[in-house]
């Protein structure tokens, strides 16, 4: 699957090795650029649509069983200002996926490549890692481009877990510790869970810290994605503990 297609440079060395290539563009103008080019390649289709609004896994799931495809994988060099957004829809949708592999900003792919609790660690690096495994592949620099940017780019990919790499009792209540956590970066993490209210007082957090046998001053950006599924389990056995 190609997504934002573009001219199609990129397009064309994948209809000459996948067995099927499907672009979704939001430019109509694109569309009919495209179609004619590739008008020849009979693996070749083209869907109409806004990547963030498209249903993803109807269309994976579709092609799997009509065609018989046993593997689907998404290319892409993927526009800058929405690169967020469309990794984690792809992520978060949990779809039936080999691998993602996308050219972004230089800056956004170390972050999303980085191991928790590496220095360019944020707060999406812990999701990227729980979804998939992460390699830079190569890195591109600006003056490849016309126009060029302002800025280098790397091309990553993401080959999707089978499973998870910690147990938790709820993902998406350790990913709101995990956002709140990078909220106040600057802040140590007892600090920073405090004053979003994960924690209720400071002294709550301090006890919390101490069972999961972490440092009071300890900072988000220096913890494993373990570390924080800890203290996620540990907040839910609390409150289950006074809801009885």
């Amino acid at each position: 699957m190609k997504l934002v297609p573009g001219l199609g440079i990129l397009t064309k060395q994948l209809l000459e090795k996948a067995g099927k290539v499907i672009c979704v563009e939001l430019d109509k103008k694109m569309i009919n650029i495209l179609t004619d080019r590739f008008s020849l390649y009979k693996n070749f289709e083209i869907i109409h649509g806004d990547i963030l609004q498209i249903q993803l896994n109807k269309l994976i799931k579709k092609e799997k069983e009509e065609h018989g495809y046993t593997t689907a994988k998404v290319v892409a060099n993927l526009p800058y200002y929405i690169t967020t957004p469309i990794i984690m829809k792809l992520l978060e949708e949990r779809l039936d996926l080999e691998s993602i592999t996308v050219m972004i900003q230089k800056e956004v792919a170390n972050r999303l490549i980085a191991t928790p609790g590496e220095e360019e660690t944020g707060a999406i690096t812990y999701s990227v890692y729980y979804y998939a495994t992460a390699e830079g592949i190569m890195e591109v620099s600006n003056d490849s481009f016309i126009p060029e940017p302002e800025v280098d780019s790397k091309v990553i990919k993401l080959t999707l877990r089978k499973e998870p790499p910690v147990e938790v009792k709820s993902r998406g209540v350790m990913f709101k510790i995990i956002k709140s956590a990078f909220m106040q970066r600057r802040k140590t993490l007892l600090n920073a869970l405090t004053n979003t209210k994960v924690f209720m007082s400071k002294e709550e957090g301090l006890r919390i810290l101490k069972e999961v046998h972490l440092d009071e001053n300890v900072r988000a950006e220096k913890l494993t994605l373990e570390n924080f599924a800890e203290i996620t389990n540990k907040i839910l056995i609390d409150e289950t503990k006074e809801k009885k």
